[in-house]
């Protein structure tokens, strides 16, 4: 197969974990004898430090050519202490979701067995977790009017969604549940937000097309916490782009670090395929900033493309740096010279000799492993 990715590294962390899913996809192309070939465009904070604009329109040409774009993360501090910052790096992100028409977004939400230490919750509790995140992800208050007082006292951001907004991405989260435990959780704000009463209307009209699939509805207050208290009852959940926000960065908690939730950004004609953290500026250039999440979304852009064997090698791979603690500090505590760069190299020696599972990492050399 041949495929045309668009990369947009973006900033803070964002070139060196990309630069990892790069690698790894890079492997995979060689070991199946794939064509892949990569493009790089700015966004975000660099791209303002380069041409004044979050989002250059060589950038969207870019990601409207290409048959998926692999994204990093958008982000700079100097930006979030500024208020009155009229140009932003995050608006580059947003105005790409809507440029493409990314309108859903999938964030699965695995507890691994060999990290369950890792949470701060109870073992009991996450045990087994395995929940798909339906995010709309181009309408809702992110999107809609905004307005500020001329006296700079009062301020508005309208959340307005369509019925067709809600009925494109309700299929698609449907269709997920069907595949998967049955079960499909709306969790809105219905009784107190006309916009959650039209999705839950809506929601609710769809569901005799799916009779396999348990509907169930969740006010999102009582969701945050039910996602702590009792992550395994739920399955596939749907939600609007807010709640959608906050929930799947809460879910972080649940797997012990937000560098491991992946996500896939999908409409009619384009897919983008992302980690969920944000641009972690602090850690840039440290190699400490776990890569895994981006190496997953490589994995979601397999998926993506029917490429089913390349996915399962790169999990497994996964599976088996998590299993061998070969992985950056926020999640190893038996070795302390495991960087971004060597787990990157890790997984790609891992797809590149997938039989060799007799691996001394008590010899670490520069993230290579050595094989005996």
């Amino acid at each position: 197969m041949k495929l045309n990715i668009a990369v947009l590294p973006g900033d803070g962390i964002g070139p060196e974990v990309i630069a990892q899913a790069e690698k790894v996809l890079k492997a995979i192309a060689m070991e199946f004898n794939h064509v892949f070939t990569f493009q790089h465009a700015l966004v975000g904070a660099s791209a303002i430090e380069k041409t004044g604009n979050p989002l250059p329109e060589e950038t969207i040409s870019i990601c409207e050519n290409a048959d998926a774009i692999l994204f990093g993360a958008i982000g700079n501090a100097a930006f979030d202490l500024d208020p009155y910052a009229k140009i932003r790096p995050e608006q580059g992100l947003l105005r790409l979701r809507k440029s493409l028409g990314l309108y859903t977004n999938i964030r699965p939400v695995i507890a691994y067995e060999d990290l369950l230490n890792k949470s701060s919750l109870k073992k009991k509790q996450i045990s087994n977790t395995n929940i798909l995140i339906y995010r709309e992800l181009t309408g809702g208050i992110y999107f809609g009017e905004k307005k500020l007082s001329d006296d700079g006292n009062t301020a508005s951001d309208i959340c307005e969604y369509t019925r067709l907004e809600i009925e494109r991405i309700a299929h698609l989260a449907f269709k997920a549940a069907q595949s998967r435990k049955r079960k499909l959780t709306l969790v809105d704000k219905a009784n107190a937000l006309e916009s959650s009463r039209l999705w839950r209307r809506v929601v609710q009209e769809l569901a005799p097309q799916y009779p396999n699939v348990r509907l169930h509805f969740m006010y999102i207050d009582n969701a945050a916490m039910e996602l702590i208290m009792n992550p395994r009852q739920f399955d596939v959940i749907l939600t609007e782009n807010m709640f959608g926000d906050i929930l799947s960065e809460e879910a972080s908690v649940i797997v012990g670090s937000i560098g491991l939730l992946a996500s896939a950004s999908l409409g009619d004609k384009h897919a983008m395929f992302e980690p969920i953290h944000g641009a972690y500026s602090k850690a840039a250039n440290k190699g400490i900033a776990n890569p895994i999440a981006s190496i997953l979304a490589a994995a979601m852009l397999l998926d993506h493309f029917g490429l089913d064997d390349e996915a399962a090698l790169v999990r497994e791979g996964v599976d088996k740096s998590l299993k061998l603690h070969i992985t950056t500090p926020d999640l190893n505590t038996k070795y302390d010279n495991i960087t971004t760069t060597k787990v990157g190299d890790f997984i790609e020696d891992f797809i590149n000799n997938p039989d060799e599972t007799n691996l001394n990492f008590t010899n670490i050399h520069l993230g290579q492993s050595t094989i005996i």
